[in-house]
Parts: structure tokens; sequence; C-alpha cells
């Protein structure tokens, strides 16, 4: 998936009009897969160009829709490179201004950023908040959040039927080598091995 983002990147190098919004898109597509492919501060560093256009241009354009989308994957980066505190100032700082599906993913990004601090008890209760619906794209990622922080609470019963929802989730949307089912069953493995 890469090569074909870097492809259509490279095709749109000198863009114009929508097409500029098509290559901002196109290289936040490609953040979130080199955080996917384990490569967060090549992430970090598309993400915060990406921001940098964004900040240039939103006064001539309408753009806050993208500028959301490229904070959310940059709190996703800083969670990667475990600088949880700057995620959740992210996802603080824009949820007020965030409905549907960027709200979910600043309300996600939320629930990682407190769990990967360690202040499970805020993450599970953030988690029990109403969430606006997600995409199929996101299927599983509240119930793995959720089960991240029951774990971290050491509620290990719940945090199993949370991960088993989760992965259930997984299996009806995503496809098997997708990230988030790696990551619910290392879950169930560490919650085995307890």
């Amino acid at each position: 998936m890469l090569a074909e983002l870097e492809d259509l990147i490279a095709e749109l190098d000198q863009p114009s009009g929508a097409d500029r919004l098509l290559l901002l898109r196109a290289r936040m597509f490609r953040a979130w897969v080199l955080i996917d492919e384990g490569r967060p501060a090549e992430a970090e560093a598309e993400a915060e160009a990406v921001l940098r256009v964004l900040t240039r241009t939103m006064y001539v354009t309408n753009v806050w829709e993208l500028e959301l989308i490229a904070l959310v994957c940059m709190g996703d980066v800083l969670c990667a490179l475990g600088r949880h505190e700057e995620a959740e100032t992210i996802a603080r700082g824009h949820l007020p201004r965030a409905e549907g599906y960027l709200e979910f993913g600043l309300r996600l990004l939320l629930l990682h950023s407190l769990s990967g601090q360690g202040r499970h008890e805020e993450a599970l209760a953030e988690s029990g908040r109403h969430h606006p619906e997600s995409s199929p794209a996101d299927s599983g990622a509240h119930e793995l959040a959720t089960a991240t922080a029951l774990h971290g609470l050491g509620r290990h019963d719940e945090a199993k039927a949370q991960a088993q929802r989760a992965m259930t989730a997984c299996e009806r949307y995503l496809h098997p080598h997708h990230q988030r089912v790696g990551e619910v069953r290392a879950l169930l493995a560490r919650m085995a091995s307890a």
C-alpha cells in the first residue's frame, strides 16, 4: 500500500485546487501506513509537513476537516513514539470542534493517550462516554482501548470479554493481517499469561 501511495503522491507533485487537498490526504494516509509499519519518526515528519501546509492555507480555503484528520494522525504518531501527554493535549484541545468520525478519532486518541500514561481509571471513564458512530475501518478500536484500560486496572475478566468483542468486530470488517487484529491478539496473549 505504501508504494501505491508514494506513486500517487509523485503524480500529484505540482498540485493545484482540488488536487492539493487530494495530495494532502494521500500524505496523511502515508503517515498512518508508516505508523503501521513501525516507522513513527517518518510518520511524524510527514504529519508535521501536512500541518505546516494546512496552517499556511487555512485562511484561504476551508480545510478544517483535513486539519483535524492531520491532528488525529499526529496524535497517533505521538502515542507510537511514547509521547502520550502531547497526544492527550491534541485530543483535548480539538474535541470541542470535532463531530462525527473526527470526534470518534479524537476520543479514541484520548483513550490511547490516557492508557499510555497509566491513567487507566480516566481512560475507562472516557470509554464509557457516548461515542459517535464509527466507520468499519475503526471496527474493534473502541473495544480494544477499553480492554486495555480494564487490563491496566487488573480487571482481567472484563478486559478479556471486551478484547473478545474487539476481535469479533475486527474479524467482521478487517483483514486478518490488519494491525488492530494483531494488537487484540497480543493483548489476549498478555492476559492469558497473567
